[in-house]
């Protein structure tokens, strides 16, 4: 057996270790890699793991042997589903392991953006002290209006902290979610984006990127925004008009700004079109890691391998995804 697994600077060596020594011969293939040359390195592959590099389908059908595509994360946007339907490949991500942590990633950046730790830190260090001066003032989270984006797995988690745990008011936009399911954990839904995004002073996405959701938050949501609000996105960058919400900042028109995703990663400081965000005292630019923790990383890599070993093993893979782009598959899968 063959396996590929893209994206070898995130590190998984529990993943790694354990198909090797179940006799599984294991190429690791880097971040960019031209797409002729995915081809070519999977065209005898078994089994492909994959997290940020697209799967397409010119990549499906060099791969003659493949018998399952497992996201180690996830996001499946990158993913030509429809061309692994027809050559009856299973697509699997493993959508549990991060709820938690990402969700607390996602109150760290609001938090040190509504405290203004980041700039605060950087000018005590420069002058070895800072009296509390107007222009150090930051924000209350208790008391506040959060709308969140989509309140699935990690929006709920992010719910709970804000809510419970600071007594924030959380609002929700979230279409494909039960009122009544969010009312019952003390969240308010709301059907109307730009009313929601208009009253809250803090903003967090949570939702899937797909059709639907790629390029909610353009430039006419960005507008609605409070000039104090602070944003933050741990979901997908294309969910954001990014252009719009660049000018947004430089125009001083949103009070913060935490990324930790970006539609072209990774990150650059010069040539990229989010470069001008660098450097700037109210934005918070994270390298897409809110999900990197020992505990978060162990449960990736036992549920990665428990996938990875029902495809090699003939069984059907599990999908414990609720995304329907991957609950209507019919072949080789079995929903849990």
């Amino acid at each position: 057996m063959k396996a590929v697994r893209t994206d070898s600077e995130l590190e998984c060596p529990g993943v790694d270790a354990g198909l090797l020594a179940r006799g599984v011969s294991l190429v690791t293939l880097p971040d960019g890699i031209p797409e002729a040359d995915f081809c070519e390195a999977i065209a005898d592959a078994d089994l492909l793991l994959m997290c940020y590099t697209p799967v397409t389908a010119r990549v499906i059908d060099a791969a003659k042997k493949l018998k399952g595509i497992v996201k180690y994360g996830v996001g499946i946007d990158a993913i030509d589903i429809p061309a692994a339907m027809r050559r009856g490949i299973p697509v699997v991500n493993v959508p549990e392991y991060a709820e938690e942590t990402v969700a607390e990633g996602a109150f760290a950046l609001m938090i040190a953006l509504a405290k203004r730790l980041p700039e605060i830190s950087r000018a005590t260090e420069e002058t070895g002290w800072i009296w509390p001066q107007q222009r150090w003032l930051g924000h209350d989270i208790a008391g506040s209006t959060v709308g969140l984006v989509g309140c699935g797995r990690i929006g709920r988690s992010m719910a709970r902290m804000v809510g419970q745990g600071f007594r924030a008011k959380v609002l929700a936009y979230s279409p494909h979610t039960d009122p009544d399911e969010l009312k019952a954990i003390g969240v308010e839904p709301v059907n109307d984006l730009k009313a929601m995004l208009a009253a809250s002073d803090f903003v967090s996405i949570h939702c899937v990127l797909n059709d639907e959701t790629r390029g909610l938050i353009g430039r006419a949501e960005i507008a609605c925004l409070k000039p104090s609000a602070i944003m933050v996105n741990v979901s997908r960058g294309a969910i954001i008009d990014e252009e719009a919400l660049v000018e947004a900042v430089v125009g001083e028109r949103i009070g913060g700004l935490g990324l930790d995703v970006y539609s072209v990663e990774p990150l650059r400081k010069s040539g990229h079109p989010m470069s001008a965000l660098f450097g700037r005292d109210n934005v918070i630019l994270f390298p897409h890691l809110t999900f990197f923790t020992h505990e978060a990383m162990r449960r990736l890599e036992e549920d990665t391998l428990a996938r990875c070993f029902e495809i090699l093993d003939g069984k059907p893979v599990t999908i414990r995804s609720t995304d329907p782009r991957l609950r209507m598959q019919k072949t080789h899968v079995a929903f849990a």
